[in-house]
């Protein structure tokens, strides 16, 4: 730094000091251009503002930002150029949902509606990557703009109109000779010509940062159009899924038992000592169930009385069951305990092996 310059710094430091210590009366601007600066302070923190707070619009998941900035700056440190894509809400319940839907299975009617949702959020996601890339090309990117270059420029002048007003009252403050005196106030008649310009073109280039707006806006209307068809398109689908669910018949179901699994259950292994009188079945059909009616003949309906109501049920068994006998009921039917259960079956269903006492 030449000796001038270095001289004019310490001016400037000096009735810095000067006035904010010393209590000295500096050159003071009229209201006007002082409202100028207020209103360009406002627009240097807005444009920092609204490109954040619309970033966090487009990406509201700070954790999947902070990745991504990460990405990009080893990217950039390693040479690397990779492709980091935001990961879109929609699209993550998307691929949820299509996930699960193919694996429940097509013959799910729930399943086909989940993967129809899955296909419509997929949808809406791909819309929201075209509204990412509109607002960030025609609405951020003139904002980076704006600040990385007509805003600097403007800040840059006030700087230096301080600079130049500070050395200017330090001459006069000091006395110091004409000529040096009328420099320093050309320099700062300069500076002050630049600033005012700078701000002036800046506060009102209105019709340029609304016309930005605009465009924010037709943005956002044509995504919340086409999210809207979408979605309308969904309903409907979703609406005839639901229309064909409710029309379905529902199969019966019965659940299974251990016996039709083939699971050996306590009190029905065979070559039991000391029974009173077992019987083995014989089956028909292997491994399935048989449900013996309850009222079959009139012999045994007339064994069906108000005092053993409880016991006369349906005897379920499986092939190998040792079934203890009670009494005959008629030439066809038995009637004999199995697991705590007393019922009815017929005869031509077993083997008996231990017959019982004759009267």
């Amino acid at each position: 730094m030449a000796f001038a310059g270095l001289k004019k710094q310490i001016n400037k430091a000096n009735q810095y000091v000067t006035e904010k210590m010393g209590g000295a009366e500096g050159t003071k601007l009229d209201l006007d251009f002082m409202e100028m600066e207020r209103k360009t302070d406002v627009t240097v923190e807005l444009v920092e503002e609204l490109q954040a707070k619309t970033k966090e619009y487009l990406q509201p998941n700070p954790t999947a930002r902070a990745k991504m900035a990460a990405v990009k700056g080893i990217s950039k440190l390693s040479g690397q150029a990779k492709s980091n894509t935001y990961p879109q809400p929609e699209g993550i319940l998307a691929d949820c949902m299509l996930t699960y839907g193919k694996k429940l299975g097509e013959d799910s009617i729930f399943a086909s509606a989940l993967v129809e949702m899955g296909d419509s959020l997929k949808q809406m996601a791909d819309v929201k990557y075209s509204l990412d890339d509109n607002i960030k090309q025609n609405f951020l990117e003139p904002l980076h703009q704006l600040q990385t270059k007509d805003l600097k420029e403007v800040m840059h002048h006030r700087k230096k109109l301080q600079g130049r007003r500070l050395d200017f009252d330090c001459k006069k403050r000091r006395q110091a000779k004409d000529d040096e005196i009328r420099n320093a106030e050309e320099k700062f008649a300069e500076s002050l010509q630049l600033a005012q310009v700078g701000m002036y073109n800046l506060l009102e280039n209105d019709v340029e940062q609304v016309s930005q707006l605009v465009t924010f806006a037709e943005g956002m209307l044509d995504y919340h159009s086409q999210c809207s068809e979408i979605l309308k398109v969904l309903v409907e689908t979703l609406n005839e899924k639901r229309e064909e669910a409710a029309a379905r018949p529902k199969s019966e179901f019965v659940p299974k038992t251990l016996a039709d699994l083939n699971i050996e259950m306590l009190g029905s292994q065979d070559g039991m000592n000391g029974g009173p009188h077992f019987l083995n079945p014989n089956r028909l059909n292997n491994s399935h169930h048989h449900i013996f009616p309850i009222a079959v003949s009139d012999a045994f309906s007339r064994k069906n009385t108000d005092a053993n109501k409880a016991h006369t049920a349906m005897l379920h068994s499986i092939e190998n069951d040792v079934i203890t006998l009670i009494q005959r009921v008629d030439e066809n039917w038995f009637e004999g305990s199995l697991n705590g259960r007393n019922g009815y079956f017929p005869q031509s269903y077993v083997q008996v092996t231990v017959p019982l006492p004759s009267n």
